[in-house]
Order: structure tokens, then C-alpha cells, then sequence
């Protein structure tokens, strides 16, 4: 009899609780199953799974330094568990916590429901600070404080050998994108260790005043979101670490920007709290109200703004370094989809989905509640129309970053970069750009598409009882809004939390 340890979006051996409870009651076989439905959802891309096999590689390597090695199997999950009972005899199954897409959500249910009926017990571990379930989100600051002060799990110096096991090769061109990204940061935990470490001992320093401008935000921002989505190190660490730095720190502008720094640690587990409370923000607007307002879709608007082509250099050089690098400041990609969904009116979900497979990074719970921020359609938060030109004018005043993204306009000045299409024809000329052949047209008019989307928002409400919208931003307050201090609260319906599994 094993004790099975599941592998998911927790690459690593330290402060991996899962792994230190299960070694403490027996043999253990670390298990990750490459499951091929999943990698046929229209949220996943190659760049994913390269990721997540180098990770895989370097994690086998750790445990067989403690005497187990990773076994990778490739099927459907309940296949694989299936096969492993048969074989060893599964005394328990050990897994953290999972906030993921929707069929995740569904496999772990029909997991759950298996693991029942044959008497094998599932331990599931938290992740990250979020609550499962969640009563309110009265306290939830407070026991995220809790859980990131606990001691760090450390990880079993031996563990009992069950199989000898061989890595595969993990060359799988898996992902529903196969679109390459040379610029993609190498998976496993050195990586990300020695990123934390640049990060807080260098980096940090001018971390507060680099997060919006995208050139700057590549150097000075952490860049650990991609090793924390794959759980190569723990969230747990990166805080511990932060508050380490911030007792040494005597700089009061360096320590601002650590604590600029830590408060996003707590908005990344903030907005997976809001998917793990309500799955089907994936699928639909959160606010009732905004239901059936973009229902049209628009092909070619979609794949100019996709493949950076949509005339507007800012946005054109952002969505362009995402496709090489797999990451983008947070700033830019706020712009980005705001761009899609208020200036070319597209389907939020479209644009999500395009988003989800160019980040490297891509978490859902963090993802879909982003999209539908910029996107105005979670009733709660102020409608985000970016001009582009400005936040170009803003972001990128000399224009180096257009011109490093955009090659076609490599030698147009910066008194022009930012508006080619106003360039005269002997100017066009002299710079070596025609404007609708060697660099698009703008799609759109900015300044006439804010203008139709804010009249078609308000139009749109306006079909809705007044008493019955503020009865729904108000419940979605309750469940979903941030406070340091507890609301007066209604009564509202229970949540249907993404891993309440009991069945």
C-alpha cells in the first residue's frame, strides 16, 4: 500500500505539504499525469507545456536525490489511478488544493466521486491563502496572514522507494497553440529561486516606479508569476522572503516598492479566491447586468488585435513581445484587453482565451477576473477605456520599445511614432513606411469607438430595472469584494466553490 503524491500545478519538493504528509506515513510515488483532453482545451499553447517539462525534469532529478523518482504517466486520469491501485495498492491520494479551469474543476469531481466508492482516502492540501470553502470574506486577509507566517513543509531528506521509474522524454508537442516563443522563461525552481534572490537583493529597488512602462517592467518587475503558476516555489516563500527583506531594508523608497510588492502577493491570491467561489466566471459575465452585450463576433478584429496588427504601435508592440516572451507588465495587458473589449467591441471570452495562451504565466482564477474587470463587465469596478495613444504618449515617450517590437517603423521619430497614420505621404517615404502596406491603417477610430462603447453600455443597462442592479452589485460585493473590515451582510446564496467536492 502507497501513498500516491498527484502532481499538478506544484512542481517542486519544497514547502510542499502534500509530499512532506505523505512521506510521513509511508512509501511514496510522486505521479504526474500528462492528461491529453486537457491539453485540447482552447485555453492551453505549447509554451505551457515546454514550461511545465522542463519543470518536470528538474523535480525528477530533486527526488531521486531523496530516492524516488517522479513517475510520469499519459492518459485519462481516472485510467491512471485505476492502473496504480491495481498494481501497488493506494492506501491515500495526496494533492494540493487545484483553482483551475472548468474542466479541471469537473476531472477533480469525477476524481473525488471514484476515490469515494473504493475507500481510498483523499488528502487535499492548501496552496496558496485561498479558502476552501469560504463562509465570507470578512477575515480572509487575516487568514491569509495566518497561513503565510506558518513554517515552511520542508521536504523529506529520503523517501521510501516504491518503483523504479524513467523519466520519458516529454517532447509531446501538446497545447492547442503550437505558436513558438524563443523568449520564454525556462521552467523549474533554480530559475525562479534565483529571480526571487535578483529580485529582492537588486531589482526591487525601482520596482514601484518601472510597473507600467513595459520596458522597464521586463527588468524591474519580479517575474516570478510563471514559477508561482506551476508551483516551481511556493507563494509561502516569495512572502517570507519579502518580509526578510523588508526587516534589512533601512531605504524608505526601497521599501516602499517591497511593500508595493507584497500587496500584490495579496491581490494574486485575492482574485483565485473569487474563481474558486464562483466557478463560472470563466464562461460569463459576473454582472447579470452585462449579459448579451458584446454577442457578435468579429473575425477580423480579432486577428488584427491577436497578431499585433491593429495599426495602434503600442498596443501592436505589446501584443507582439507576448507573442516572443510569453509575459507583459500587468499594465499593458490591462490595455490590451480593454483594447479588445470597449474599442473593437469584442466578446470578452475571445480575447481571454487568445490572452490565456500567449502567458506563459496563465492562471485562471487571476485570468478570467482580470478579463472581465477590463472588460466592465463584473459590476463592481469602474469601466477601464485606455486610450491607446496616450498611454503610448505615457508608456513610451521616445518610442524605443515600439520601434524595437515594430520594426516597420524603425525610423519613424518620436514626434510620429505614436500616430502613423497622420504621416504625409513624403514622410512615408523619407522613413521607409507605407501606411496600409508595410504597417496597417488603425481597425478603428479610438476616439469614436470609446465614445459607441460607453453609448452602447449605457444603453444596455438601461434595460434593466435599476432596483434590480443594485441588488446584484450588491451581492456581488458581498461575495467577491475585497475589506479590512467586515460588511453588514444579506443573506445571499451559498457558493458553489470550484473544489467543494463533497459528494
Amino acid at each position: 500500500m502507497i501513498e500516491l503524491v498527484w502532481l499538478k500545478r506544484d512542481l517542486r519538493s519544497a514547502d510542499h505539504e502534500a509530499l512532506t504528509a505523505a512521506a510521513a506515513r509511508g512509501p511514496v510515488l510522486p505521479v504526474y499525469v500528462i492528461e491529453p483532453e486537457l491539453w485540447q482545451q482552447p485555453d492551453s499553447a505549447l509554451r505551457h507545456w515546454q514550461f511545465i517539462a522542463e519543470s518536470l525534469r528538474e523535480l525528477d532529478h530533486d527526488l531521486r536525490q531523496r530516492g524516488q523518482g517522479l513517475l510520469v504517466c499519459e492518459g485519462e486520469i481516472l485510467s491512471v489511478l485505476k492502473d496504480l491501485h491495481q498494481r501497488f495498492g493506494l492506501r491515500a491520494v495526496h494533492s494540493h488544493e487545484e483553482t483551475g479551469n472548468g474542466w479541471t474543476y469537473q476531472r477533480d469531481r469525477q476524481v473525488a466521486h471514484w476515490l469515494k466508492v473504493v475507500g481510498i482516502e483523499w488528502h487535499q492540501y492548501q496552496q496558496f491563502g485561498v479558502c476552501r470553502p469560504l463562509a465570507d470574506r470578512d477575515h480572509w486577509a487575516s487568514a491569509w496572514d495566518r497561513f503565510m507566517a506558518q513554517p515552511k513543509h520542508q521536504a523529506p531528506a529520503r523517501l521510501q522507494p516504491v518503483v523504479l521509474t524513467q523519466l520519458p522524454p516529454l517532447e509531446h508537442p501538446l497545447g492547442a497553440e503550437h505558436r513558438p516563443c524563443p523568449g520564454r522563461q525556462p521552467g523549474g525552481r533554480y530559475h525562479g529561486l534565483r529571480l526571487l534572490r535578483s529580485f529582492l537583493g537588486q531589482r526591487s529597488r525601482l520596482y514601484r516606479a518601472s510597473l507600467s512602462a513595459p520596458a522597464a517592467a521586463s527588468h524591474y518587475c519580479a517575474r516570478l508569476s510563471t514559477y508561482l503558476a506551476y508551483g516551481c516555489i511556493s507563494l509561502r516563500e516569495v512572502v517570507q522572503a519579502t518580509d526578510t527583506a523588508l526587516a534589512e531594508q533601512a531605504d524608505a523608497s526601497w521599501r516602499a516598492s517591497l511593500q508595493a510588492f507584497k500587496s500584490r502577493l495579496y491581490w494574486h491570491c485575492h482574485f483565485i479566491q473569487k474563481l474558486e467561489d464562483q466557478p463560472d466566471i470563466e464562461f460569463v459575465d459576473l454582472y447579470p447586468a452585462m449579459r448579451g452585450l458584446r454577442s457578435d463576433s468579429k473575425p477580423e478584429h480579432l486577428a488584427a488585435w491577436a497578431e499585433g496588427r491593429t495599426g495602434y504601435p503600442m498596443m501592436d508592440a505589446c501584443m507582439r513581445q507576448l507573442h516572443h516572451d510569453g509575459w507583459l507588465n500587468f499594465r499593458m495587458r490591462a490595455c490590451l484587453m480593454s483594447f479588445a473589449s470597449y474599442l473593437l467591441w469584442l466578446p470578452w471570452r475571445d480575447s481571454a482565451l487568445h490572452l490565456a495562451r500567449q502567458f506563459t504565466d496563465y492562471e485562471p482564477g487571476i485570468h478570467y477576473c482580470q478579463a472581465q474587470m477590463q472588460s466592465g463587465t463584473t459590476g463592481i469596478n469602474a469601466l477601464r477605456i485606455y486610450n491607446p495613444v496616450k498611454q503610448s504618449l505615457e508608456q513610451d515617450p521616445e518610442g524605443d520599445y515600439i520601434r524595437h517590437w515594430v520594426p516597420e517603423l524603425a525610423r519613424v521619430p518620436a514626434s510620429w511614432i505614436h500616430q502613423p497614420w497622420q504621416l504625409p505621404a513624403s514622410l512615408q517615404q523619407q522613413w521607409g513606411v507605407r501606411i496600409g502596406e508595410d504597417y496597417p491603417a488603425p481597425v478603428i477610430d479610438h476616439e469614436a469607438a470609446a465614445r459607441e462603447a460607453r453609448r452602447l453600455i449605457k444603453l444596455h443597462l438601461q434595460t434593466q430595472p435599476g432596483e434590480q442592479r443594485a441588488e446584484w452589485q450588491e451581492g456581488i460585493r458581498q461575495r467577491h469584494a475585497s475589506r479590512k473590515r467586515p460588511r453588514q451582510r444579506r443573506k445571499t446564496p451559498a457558493s458553489s466553490h470550484q473544489m467543494t467536492l463533497d459528494l
